[in-house]
């Protein structure tokens, strides 16, 4: 197989996806409560609460628009990753920093074609998938 052919192509799992969803949610509501009980003037603390669930709010709202037109991820040999998008088109995205690859799981933070920057989280088996094992071979020679 040539140098430009070899890929690996991963749909994004639906399961996982929630679990990020409901992770986020769940770390935004304690890091609220830990904001409600610092020993600091209400009204400070109801200024930092007010911020940390804007941010909350605004990054799980920037997964989700980034989810509604991720249907499948597709590395190349080559270092380049694109992104299918909603209406069937493969656009150029850029990795992030901040993108980890595991024996078993990797999480992919990206940049797509609006700018729109979001992660991935994805699990293979190398034993059981020839594309997370081209991605385990992709990931070691062009760089993490």
């Amino acid at each position: 197989m040539s140098s430009t052919a070899y890929s690996a192509e991963f749909k994004p799992d639906p399961r996982l996806r929630r679990l990020v969803a409901g992770s986020g949610v769940l770390l935004g509501i304690a890091g609220f409560l830990v904001i409600l009980h610092l020993p600091t003037d209400i009204w400070m603390r109801l200024a930092a609460c007010l911020l940390w669930v804007g941010s909350a709010a605004r990054d799980h709202w920037q997964l989700q628009r980034g989810w509604a037109d991720c249907l499948a991820l597709r590395f190349t040999a080559s270092g380049e990753l694109s992104v299918l998008g909603a209406d069937q088109t493969w656009r150029a995205a850029r990795r992030q920093s901040g993108s980890v690859l595991l024996r078993k799981f990797g999480w992919i933070r990206l940049r797509d074609h609006r700018g729109l920057v979001f992660g991935e989280l994805l699990f293979g088996d190398d034993r059981a998938s020839p594309d997370w094992r081209r991605l385990q071979v992709i990931w070691r020679h062009v760089g993490a």
